[in-house]
């Protein structure tokens, strides 16, 4: 529950530190005097955005700070789970800072908005006249029955369940989509990768081949210069080895006079080896030379393949080809995966559908018992209230569609009178007839649930007199289970509180303030007074202020 409340630079509020206890605490005050304010604050501590509009002074931050205090509500799996310090008195402060930023933090510990979100869920329920409204949506209708119901681990186990089975939907019309664009293209990918493979290119092959076509289609001249080199290096008595050996022998006789001959003769020796070693070479050459038309032929055709493949793919290298023809095999490849996965994702699929259908029905099932419990109460809290021929009739109806809370429909029809035809909440439901309405469903959830604080603002919209003291009476049931707040403007219901706080505007030297205030057992009789008779307080106000407290 909260314990207490501390804002500080926000709207009307220069400065405010209010204390809380548990029971029935109840706000009243004058219509603008800031009540909504003190909710405007406590929502931006349990998440709500902000804006610079919120500060006071424009030049300071706003601080907003609450103290819950948490031990009955095992919320140490949250804070292990968000990483943060679990302490059963939890400080959550909330700052506003002048540049317009924001930031939040629990125990001291900086946090997202969306942590704050997530953690206020198990705090506070603010119940404001638009979740009267609500109440005819069939969304909250089904919270109210699945409380009762006590579905909330089913529905859990089913919402993680449809998650998945979604994914699988949404994966496996990807891959059908993919199967039917890739097979309008299979054919023509499979003629292109046969293209490839048949022309069993390899790595540096092109550059090879030209080479080869060069010298296929100059053998005469390269055999004819060939030749001729022989013949010139070998000829007996004018030949390049003829003379070598000739200046080698010169040298000989010279080389041991001095280390500058030697020098020569060594390097004529070498030119001499090295001269003959090219000449065998040439040999070799010539001899390996032949003229092969046929050979010719298919080297140019080889190549006229590569360039006409490479012109088809729109590439200059034979090494781009073979990354096509490796994309071309990955296609086909996976296009024959996509099938084996179609298969797989459709077994998955069936399975997810089998198990959805299983727990759609145990929360179907829940539901229907669910459902004369919830009227049978409604109709007893509600009788109270001034509405004793209320009747309910709630219809569920399994359908196909896997919904986000199972496959039900919900047709939650509502009578007020004897003689008068069911119908839908928000077109027969008067407005005082939807505040009672509420309040018994917040009254008979408030048994199921284990939330320590509601807060009702302004639900008494709407009735009066009995009804209102009735109405007071069943809060004040509720503060047994839980911390209640009532914001009413009504002295039948202010009355039943264990506590009363009054909001009130203050003017200082041109300056307007909102203020809280705690009242005395005496300022109370005179609240209340007030709210029965205005301002000015009659004698008669005054005890019936004293008998409704009493």
């Amino acid at each position: 529950m909260i314990t207490s409340l501390s804002i500080k630079n926000y709207a009307l509020i220069e400065k405010l530190s209010i204390d809380f206890s548990k029971g029935f605490s109840i706000i009243t005050g004058e219509t603008g005097a800031g009540k909504s304010i003190i909710l405007g604050a406590l929502g931006l501590v349990l998440g709500k955005r902000a804006d610079l509009s919120s500060l006071k002074n424009k030049e300071e931050k706003c601080v907003i700070e609450a103290q819950f205090e948490i031990s009955k509500y095992n919320l140490k799996a949250f804070f292990e789970a968000n990483d943060l310090d679990y302490e059963e008195e939890t400080i959550i402060r909330r700052e506003i800072l002048p540049s317009g930023k924001s930031r939040a933090f629990i125990n001291d510990s900086p946090v997202n908005l969306q942590e704050l979100q997530d953690l206020s869920l198990f705090l506070i329920d603010i119940h404001s006249q638009q979740q009267t409204q609500e109440l005819s949506d069939e969304g909250v209708q089904f919270k109210i029955i699945d409380a009762i119901a006590q579905n909330s681990e089913i529905i859990d186990s089913y919402q993680k369940l449809l998650k998945l089975y979604k994914s699988d939907k949404s994966k496996l019309n990807a891959l059908l989509k993919k199967q039917s664009d890739a097979g309008k293209e299979q054919e023509y990918n499979t003629f292109l990768l046969s293209e490839l493979v048949t022309a069993k290119l390899k790595s540096g092959e092109q550059e090879e081949l030209e080479a080869d076509f060069e010298m296929l289609n100059n053998v005469e001249i390269i055999k004819e210069s060939i030749d001729k080199s022989l013949v010139i290096a070998n000829e007996e008595q004018f030949g390049v080895f003829h003379n070598l050996n000739e200046i080698k022998a010169s040298l000989q006789k010279i080389a041991a006079f001095s280390p500058e001959y030697q020098g020569l003769f060594d390097r004529i020796t070498s030119v001499t080896i090295e001269f003959d070693d090219v000449s065998k070479e040439l040999q070799n050459a010539s001899e390996k030379l032949l003229n092969d038309p046929e050979k010719l032929e298919l080297t140019n055709q080889k190549l006229q393949l590569i360039h006409n493949l490479q012109k088809k793919h729109q590439v200059i290298t034979v090494d781009e080809l073979l990354q096509i023809q490796s994309n071309l095999e990955n296609s086909v490849l996976e296009l024959g995966n996509i099938e084996e996965e179609i298969t797989v994702l459709s077994k998955s699929i069936e399975q997810k559908t089998e198990e959805l259908n299983v727990l759609s029905v145990k929360i179907h099932h829940n539901r229907q018992e669910a459902i004369p419990v919830l009227s049978k109460q409604l109709i007893s809290i509600l009788e109270t209230l001034g509405m004793p021929n209320v009747r309910f009739k709630m219809e569920l109806t399994a359908s196909e569609t896997y919904f986000q809370n199972g496959k039900d429909e919900l047709q939650f029809l509502f009578s007020a009178n004897k003689g008068t035809d069911f119908g839908l909440l928000k077109k027969v439901a008067s407005g005082g007839e939807m505040s009672r309405i509420m309040l018994a469903v917040k009254a008979i959830l408030a048994q199921y649930s284990k939330l320590p604080t509601l807060i009702f603002d302004e639900i008494d919209t709407g009735v009066s007199g009995e009804i209102a003291v009735r109405m007071g009476e069943i809060m004040k049931e509720m503060s047994a289970k839980m911390q209640i707040f009532a914001i009413t403007h009504l002295p039948q219901i202010a009355a039943k509180g264990d506590s009363h706080f009054k909001v009130f505007k203050s003017t200082t030297n041109d300056d307007t303030q909102s203020e809280l205030k705690l009242l005395a057992q005496d300022e109370r009789v005179i609240e209340i007074a007030q709210m029965l008779s205005g301002a000015v307080v009659s004698d008669s106000a005054l005890n019936h202020a004293k008998a409704l407290l009493n």
